[in-house]
C-alpha cells in the first residue's frame, strides 16, 4: 500500500492538468455573497501586502543589502552560495520571509471573517509578487484596486470549496451554500461526465494510475470561484483543476477542431505581426486580431479614455500643476455622473478587447500546431521591448500591451512537443542565403532584395530561415535554405497576392495596398 502511495504521489506530480471553466446556477441574492467575499479577501490581500511592502522597503534601502546584491551579481558560484545565505539571514531580519507573510494573514483574515484556507491562498498570491520582487524583475508589490475581484480558491478538494457528486450531477458547497452548473456545449458536457466517473470510482482510477495503466484520470484536484461583472450584470463562474488532458473538441459535423501535424514550423514573432512558414503553408497576420479590425477598437478604448481624462480635469482642477502634472500628496477626487458613465464603457470595451485578444492567439496557436509539432522562433523579452531606450524615447509598450507577442510564445512553448528558441548567433532577420552572408538591415525596411535581386517580405523571410534550421546543430542548414526557397517563396508570393486583393492591413509588413 504504501509503494502504491509513493507511485500515485509521483504520478500526481508529472501528469498534465487542465482549468475547466463553467458558469454556475446560483441565485442573485447568493451571487452577491461571493462578489462580498472576493471583495473581502481583495481588502485582506492589499493590508497584507502594505505590511509586506514596508519591509521590502526597509531591507531595499540599506547599505548592507545593496551591497550583497552587487556583489552577487559578480561573483562566481563558489561565492555566491555564501553571499545568498547571508541575503536570507537579511531577508529573515526584516521579516520578508514566507513564514512571516502567512502568519501575518491570520489575524488579518479573522478580522475580515475569511476561512482560514482562503486567507491562505491569498496570502501565497501576495507572496508570489513579493518573491518577483526579491528574485525577479519587480520592483514593488502592486495593490488591488476597487473593481478588481481576486478568485475564491481553497488548494484542495474537501475544503473552502467542497467538490461532490449528488444524483449523478456535479455539485459545489462554499460556507452552506450550495450550487451547480450550467452545461453549455458538448465539450462541456464530456469533461463533467468524466469527473463524475472519477468521484464515483476514485480507489480504482488512482490504482490503475499508479500502475501505469491510466494516463488520464479526470481527478477535481481543487475548484476556484470567479466573479465578473459582465454588461451590468453579475455572473460567477467556477474555475475546476482537473488532472489529465483536455477531451478533444469537436465541430457540427464531428470532427475534430484540433489536429496535430508534424514537421517544423519557423516562427517570426514580431511586437504586431507573426509570419510563419512550414511543410503546408506560409502565413502573414496581425497578432491578436479576431473578426473586426483590433486597431478600430483600440482608437475607441483611447478616445474613452481621453474623454475621461478631460472629465477629471474639470472637475478637479486643484489636482494637477500647472504644467497638467497630477500635484503630489494627498488628494480628494470627484468624479462626475458623466465619468462614471464613460468609465463604465471604457472597462466594458477593454474586456471585450482582453477576451478578442485571448481568443485570437489560441486560435491562431491551434491552426499552427496542425501544421507541426517543431516549434521554432527566436528569443525574446518582451519588458526589454517595453523599456524607453537609451534618449529616453518610448518603444513598444502599446503595441505589446495590445497585440500580447509574450504570451502567444508562451502558450506556443506550453503546446508543441518541441520549442526551440535559437541563440543570438542565429541571426535570422540578418542572413542572405544567395550571398551566404549576413547583412545589417533598418529595423524600418521591411521589403529586403537578396543578393540574386529576388525581392522578399522581411518577417517571412525570417521564419523561413527559422523554418530551414539544422535539428543537431542548432545553425542554419543552408542546403535546405537553397533547395526549398522557390517552393516556399511562390507560397510567399500568393499569401502577399491575397492580402492585397482582400485589403488586409498587416501591420509594419511594408506591404501596399492601392
Amino acid at each position: 500500500m504504501k509503494a502504491e502511495k509513493e507511485l500515485l504521489k509521483s504520478y500526481r506530480k508529472q501528469s498534465n492538468r487542465h482549468v475547466l471553466v463553467l458558469e454556475t446556477d446560483l441565485s442573485f441574492p447568493n451571487r452577491c455573497a461571493f462578489f462580498h467575499c472576493s471583495d473581502l479577501l481583495r481588502k485582506a490581500g492589499n493590508e497584507l501586502a502594505g505590511i509586506m511592502n514596508k519591509n521590502y522597503k526597509q531591507l531595499t534601502r540599506t547599505k548592507k543589502y545593496k551591497k550583497l546584491l552587487e556583489l552577487y551579481g559578480k561573483a562566481e558560484k563558489k561565492e555566491k552560495k555564501n553571499i545568498a545565505l547571508q541575503l536570507n539571514d537579511m531577508q529573515k531580519q526584516y521579516n520578508v520571509t514566507w513564514d512571516f507573510c502567512r502568519k501575518s494573514m491570520i489575524p488579518i483574515g479573522k478580522k475580515y471573517g475569511i476561512e482560514s484556507i482562503f486567507a491562505l491562498t491569498r496570502a501565497e498570491d501576495v507572496w508570489r509578487g513579493l518573491e518577483k520582487c526579491l528574485y525577479q524583475e519587480g520592483k514593488r508589490l502592486h495593490f488591488s484596486k476597487r473593481g478588481d475581484l481576486p478568485c475564491i480558491r481553497a488548494k484542495q478538494m474537501n475544503r473552502g470549496i467542497v467538490i461532490s457528486n449528488v444524483d449523478n450531477k456535479l455539485r459545489f458547497k462554499f460556507n452552506g451554500i450550495q450550487f451547480g452548473i450550467l452545461i453549455k456545449d458538448r465539450f462541456e458536457r464530456e469533461e463533467v461526465e468524466a469527473i463524475l466517473h472519477y468521484l464515483n470510482n476514485a480507489d480504482e482510477i488512482d490504482s490503475k494510475a499508479a500502475n501505469g495503466f491510466c494516463e488520464n484520470t479526470y481527478r477535481p484536484c481543487y475548484a476556484s470561484i470567479v466573479c465578473k461583472n459582465i454588461r451590468g450584470k453579475l455572473r460567477v463562474y467556477v474555475h475546476i483543476t482537473v488532472e489529465g488532458s483536455t477531451k478533444p473538441k469537436y465541430d457540427r459535423y464531428g470532427n475534430k477542431k484540433h489536429r496535430l501535424g508534424k514537421g517544423i514550423v519557423g516562427c517570426d514573432i514580431g511586437t504586431q505581426t507573426i509570419a510563419y512558414t512550414s511543410d503546408m503553408e506560409v502565413g502573414l497576420k496581425n497578432l491578436a486580431e479576431r473578426g473586426s479590425s483590433i486597431s478600430k477598437n483600440e482608437r475607441r478604448e483611447r478616445l474613452l479614455y481621453r474623454a475621461m481624462d478631460r472629465s477629471r480635469r474639470a472637475n478637479n482642477p486643484d489636482n494637477y500643476n500647472e504644467d497638467g502634472t497630477i500635484r503630489k500628496g494627498r488628494k480628494k477626487w470627484i468624479n462626475s455622473n458623466r465619468y462614471r458613465k464613460l468609465r463604465k464603457k471604457h472597462k466594458e470595451l477593454c474586456r471585450v478587447n482582453a477576451i478578442n485578444r485571448h481568443l485570437s492567439i489560441h486560435e491562431d496557436i491551434n491552426h499552427i500546431r496542425s501544421l507541426g509539432d517543431v516549434f521554432v522562433t527566436e528569443v525574446k523579452n518582451a519588458k526589454k521591448l517595453q523599456k524607453r531606450d537609451k534618449n529616453g524615447k518610448k518603444r513598444f509598450g502599446k503595441s505589446i500591451k495590445n497585440r500580447c507577442c509574450g504570451y502567444f510564445q508562451q502558450q506556443a512553448e506550453y503546446k508543441f512537443k518541441t520549442y526551440i528558441e535559437v541563440s543570438n548567433e542565429y541571426r535570422a532577420s540578418q542572413y542572405d542565403h544567395t550571398a551566404d552572408e549576413y547583412i545589417k538591415k533598418k529595423l524600418s525596411q521591411r521589403m529586403y532584395k537578396l543578393g540574386d535581386g529576388t525581392i522578399v517580405q522581411r518577417d517571412w523571410y525570417s521564419s523561413y530561415l527559422l523554418y530551414c534550421i539544422d535539428l543537431e546543430t542548432g545553425k542554419i542548414d543552408k542546403n535546405k535554405c537553397i533547395n526549398l526557397f522557390k517552393e516556399q517563396y511562390a507560397k510567399e508570393k500568393d499569401i502577399i497576392e491575397k492580402i492585397k486583393k482582400n485589403r488586409i492591413k498587416v501591420l509594419n509588413s511594408g506591404i501596399r495596398i492601392s
